[in-house]
């Protein structure tokens, strides 16, 4: 409740602030649109650097008519409220998982199904189609528009008592899962006991045995500092659920369709640069934690696979049954023959 009230106070004061403003996520400065972006990542995540570097190109292609001043570490919040300010106009921009997304657009659930991607070629291959640009443009019922995708890497599990190098050694250990009702079905269906916490209150969780770990990217984990409390991290790498660069919809159709173009450049801009920094900010994350004492796991994929395969398949009867069947069709698997899959 102590922090619930904490949390208030300080919505509250950015609010005001805002409102103070305009209220809105932009304002202008002396002729500089102002467009204010908030997150809760550590800076020196590469994902706020993408960020950093969008302000940046903002800025060229403007010729400094336009501006991003950039909020991290949760300043103004958690990600589900940072979305809810962008949908009332308070806030310009944010970067969200897509799972938590679900809760307002149901078929983003897609990227919280494991092992759905062949590989990281695939991963991008489905982003880059009709799919996920359609995905984006269906985050408009919510009030929000989607400027494009980041690479989050591959969610793996790490514990601080438990070495797990099979489905069964996650029975009966909780973990932790972002707020979405399908990591939910995912971590049970391999049979661990999933329970959806705030990222800014994870460490916390760790450390007093709320929960016995949690899942996500290496980056995400060595910057976080959860590696002081994990002693395994197995890269079992079950799901790959993109981070979504979003903006306010409002704020959005208040700038000309210049402004729009810049901005748009911008982002594409600052997504490139992520896609190639992501890999070697990964391969420093695991060598950092493995420095630290982490034991990393590399295991056996099969039985991990098989576990949710009943998952996929009751997945497929529903409404984003077509989604999955779409992305299944993008795979370079499902152009070869039968023969030379089975071989595989």
């Amino acid at each position: 409740m102590k922090y619930l009230r904490k949390r208030w106070s300080v919505m509250c004061a950015v609010l005001l602030g805002f409102a103070a403003t305009l209220s809105s996520g932009c304002q202008v400065e002396q002729d500089v649109k102002v467009l204010r972006l908030a997150h809760t990542l550590d800076q020196e995540h590469v994902v706020h650097k993408a960020m950093a570097l969008m302000g940046e190109r903002l800025e060229h292609y403007s010729a400094g008519s336009m501006r991003i001043d950039i909020y991290s570490g949760g300043q103004l919040g958690n990600e589900r409220e940072l979305v809810e300010l962008l949908q009332i106009g308070s806030l310009a921009m944010t970067k969200v998982s897509a799972s938590p997304l679900e809760g307002f657009v149901p078929a983003m659930q897609v990227f919280s199904i494991p092992y759905i991607f062949d590989d990281n070629a695939h991963f991008w291959r489905v982003l880059d189609s009709d799919i996920g640009k359609g995905l984006l443009k269906e985050i408009e019922v919510a009030r929000l528009f989607g400027l494009g995708y980041y690479d989050a890497g591959s969610r793996s599990f790490y514990s601080s008592n438990t070495r797990i190098e099979t489905p069964a050694d996650l029975k009966g250990k909780k973990f932790r899962v972002m707020n979405s009702q399908t990591a939910v079905k995912m971590v049970e269906a391999l049979g661990g006991a999933a329970t959806p916490i705030d990222w800014g209150e994870l460490y916390t969780a760790i450390q007093q045995g709320v929960v016995d770990g949690a899942e996500n990217n290496p980056p995400s984990f060595y910057l976080s500092r959860h590696y002081e409390l994990s002693q395994y991290y197995t890269l079992d790498e079950h799901t790959a659920v993109p981070d979504v660069l979003i903006m306010s919809l409002s704020v959005w159709r208040d700038l000309t369709p210049q402004q729009q173009q810049w901005l748009q450049q911008a982002a594409n801009d600052s997504i490139d640069y992520q896609k190639l920094a992501w890999h070697q900010a990964s391969e420093e994350a695991l060598a950092a934690v493995k420095a630290a004492g982490v034991e990393v796991i590399y295991p056996d994929k099969t039985p991990f696979r098989e576990a949710v395969a009943p998952f996929y398949q009751d997945m497929l009867q529903t409404q984003i049954g077509p989604l999955l069947q779409g992305i299944a069709a993008l795979s370079e698997n499902a152009a070869k023959p039968q023969q030379e899959r089975t071989n595989e």
